[in-house]
């Protein structure tokens, strides 16, 4: 049975102390809720990391990550973090390929494919994020865009690589624009990815793949969309920031 992930991505938001109190408040809300074998994780910004590590502690249900990283391991790129840096800070998780990565820093396919690479060189697990934009969608080429993402930054990889693959499904035209995917485009896409896996590799592998929903999920949508039985949890932005929004989501799943 595949495990059932809600993920916090808080961005470029929340310092140290604020990291602290958002992680004790998360664990708080939802101290007497079984998660019954599911996992709530938390991608603060690299400075803010420290402080939501020692929150929790306290709470080993919620696990803490990275927003991102490079793909080399060492050497003269001012401003960047590698995954051996990651893992020095007891780091075990990466999001890579988010939306504003690609579109804001230029991030492409080709490069995705080297920082997965690079984290699972190190044992990271990565969060892989991929999806289309509006213009895409309305031109019908959804399919073939978000199959062309996978195929060139993930095809490459072994049966054993995919065990610390988790994928995030995020709709760009979903995303803090106000509109939102239906449950059924959700279960849609979700559905294709998991074929698409399947044809590539293995119907068992498909199966074990958790795929998380990115596209604005909150407390009065999230049950719904989780119901869906391709849909394995979600990659929250917004709702993350807020303890009793993120805890409902939590709860949802």
């Amino acid at each position: 049975m595949r495990t059932k992930i809600v993920a916090g991505n808080w961005k470029m938001n929340i310092n140290r102390d604020e990291a602290m109190q958002l992680v004790n408040d998360i664990s708080a809300e939802i101290q007497n809720h079984d998660i019954n074998g599911n996992r709530v994780m938390v991608f603060p910004p690299f400075l803010s990391i420290q402080g939501a590590q020692d929150a929790s502690g306290r709470d080993s249900r919620v696990e803490v990550g990275a927003q991102n990283m490079h793909q080399a391991e060492s050497g003269a790129y001012t401003g960047e973090v590698s995954a051996k840096m990651l893992l020095n800070a007891h780091v075990t998780k990466v999001i890579l390929g988010h939306s504003e990565r690609r579109e804001y820093f230029h991030e492409t396919d080709e490069l995705l494919q080297q920082k997965v690479d690079a984290a699972l060189k190190n044992g990271l697990e990565v969060v892989f994020c991929f999806g289309e934009k509006l213009d895409e969608r309305h031109l019908g080429n959804h399919f073939t865009v978000v199959e062309k993402q996978l195929r060139k930054a993930l095809f490459h990889l072994s049966k054993e690589d995919w065990k610390k693959i988790i994928l995030a499904y995020e709709p760009v035209w979903a995303i803090g624009t106000g509109m939102t995917a239906t449950p059924e485009q959700a279960q849609e896409m979700h559905a294709f990815i998991r074929k698409t896996i399947s044809d590539n590799y293995s119907e068992a592998l498909a199966e074990g793949v958790s795929i998380l929903y990115g596209g604005s999920v909150k407390p009065s949508n999230a049950v719904e969309i989780f119901g869906k039985p391709d849909v394995d949890g979600g990659l929250i932005g917004g709702a993350s920031l807020n303890a009793q929004d993120f805890a409902a989501i939590i709860k949802a799943m």
